[in-house]
């Protein structure tokens, strides 16, 4: 028996019952769509996470206070061992030495807390940064209105904010026309000067669900420290891309000198970008693998399908496969037959699988633009090569037990098959 003849046997015989044939493929269907849908969605996830942390700037670093080798997160409100230093405006001040750190651009000091804002009887409980001048340029920051924080404020200590459009929206139902509205912080009242552009998840958590006031009146009244001059975080800005790992090596030293630590006993912690798009890039890579993984259970489930209708057909079709052998059919020509059948149906479920997981994807994609998120599934080429290459493997081997017991038959007892 030739192949193209055992295909149209196959869809002969397929088309003979139509309804136990649709219901099979629709569980292969089923498989290949959720495969193909969950891999995009995690793959649009990590293309989503890594593109707002690229957007900062490839030349930024961070340094934190406390040990690399610290349980919890660096930087967490200044904690730091018995024996380790908080970092201080006098170490971020050292790191603009340009015989010291010609690698470094430009630094910008920060304190982090937490705190509620009210407007009328709106509230909402958001992060608070009091920074300096130069983190707009540092952070790379963009403002759809207004005018951020200026060394006027920082020396004033004024009591100004400004506002991520998130907490803007929540607040005020809107982010735009809200510049020289007064809020409270923690009960305190503060002037809108500017709102920023909305830029998504940062390194940091949502940078849009933020507020910033001067670093000094963050100091004084909002943001207490143990120290005068102590800062949560220092963010620094390279000169070049191709410059950061020489920065790391001039602030390690620097800040080493400073704190008198021997190497390998940092009380800091110095982070690229780099290192933040590597640790998410392994987060998300896992939560996909993990997506497709789920999925995947749904398409052993359609291959399971697949062997049971089979085995149906090699049960139904007993005396045909006898009159066959009986008229000299080989046993590789009932083999092949059976093989064909259980891999078109896989095959045919695998194309339609294969659409239905793009519209999924694009289904996704329009619910998240609806709902104000910027968020963009993609469908690889490797996840279609992936999920129709495992579906056609499928097909094969739960075909391969229904096709040999068919192939097994003796035509006698066959034709005798009541």
């Amino acid at each position: 028996m030739s192949f193209t003849q055992a295909i149209l046997e196959a869809l002969e015989s397929l088309n003979g019952n139509k309804m136990r044939s649709g219901l099979t493929v629709l569980g292969i269907v089923i498989g290949v769509a959720a495969v193909i849908a969950m891999l995009a969605v995690g793959n649009g996830a990590q293309a989503s996470i890594t593109g707002s942390i690229s957007s900062i700037g490839t030349n930024l670093l961070f340094v934190f206070s406390g040990s690399p080798n610290q349980e919890g997160p660096p930087g967490s409100g200044g904690r730091s061992g018995n024996n380790e230093r908080p970092l201080t405006l006098g170490d971020a001040n050292a790191l603009l030495d340009q015989f010291a750190a010609p690698s470094v651009e430009m630094i910008a000091p920060a304190i982090q807390g937490n705190g509620l804002l009210s407007f009328s009887s709106e509230k909402a409980s958001t992060s608070i940064s009091g920074v300096t001048p130069e983190y707009y340029q540092v952070r790379n920051l963009e403002l759809t209105e207004g005018e951020f924080i200026n060394q006027e404020h920082i020396l004033g200590r004024m009591s100004v904010v400004v506002l991520g459009p998130e907490t803007a929206i929540t607040l005020f139902g809107h982010a735009d026309g809200v510049v020289g509205e007064t809020i409270r912080i923690e009960g305190q009242p503060f002037r809108i000067i500017g709102v920023l552009v909305a830029r998504g998840g940062g390194a940091f958590g949502s940078e849009d669900n933020a507020a910033y006031i001067p670093f000094t009146t963050a100091q004084a009244r909002l943001i207490k420290r143990s120290s005068r001059d102590q800062v949560d975080v220092i963010f620094v800005q390279a000169t070049t891309a191709e410059a950061v790992p020489s920065a790391v090596e001039e602030i390690s030293s620097i800040i080493r000198q400073r704190h008198r630590t021997p190497v390998g006993l940092d009380d800091f912690t110095v982070f690229t970008q780099q290192d933040f798009l590597s640790i998410f890039s392994q987060i998300t890579g896992v939560l996909t693998i993990f997506l497709g993984g789920i999925a995947g259970i749904s398409l052993l489930v359609g291959g399971i399908g697949i062997m049971n209708i089979m085995l149906v057909s090699v049960t139904e079709r007993t005396k045909e496969i006898g009159l066959r052998k009986a008229l000299g059919a080989r046993k590789r020509d009932i083999l092949l037959q059976f093989l064909t059948e259980s891999s078109l149906l896989s095959l045919i479920g695998g194309i339609i699988g294969i659409i239905f997981g793009w519209l999924i994807a694009r289904i996704v994609e329009q619910v998240a633009t609806a709902t104000g998120n910027t968020f963009v599934p993609i469908v690889g080429m490797d996840a279609v090569l992936l999920s129709t290459g495992f579906s056609a493997i499928i097909g094969l081997f739960f075909g391969i037990y229904p096709a040999s017991r068919a192939a097994n038959l003796e035509p006698v007892e066959a034709l005798r098959y009541e």
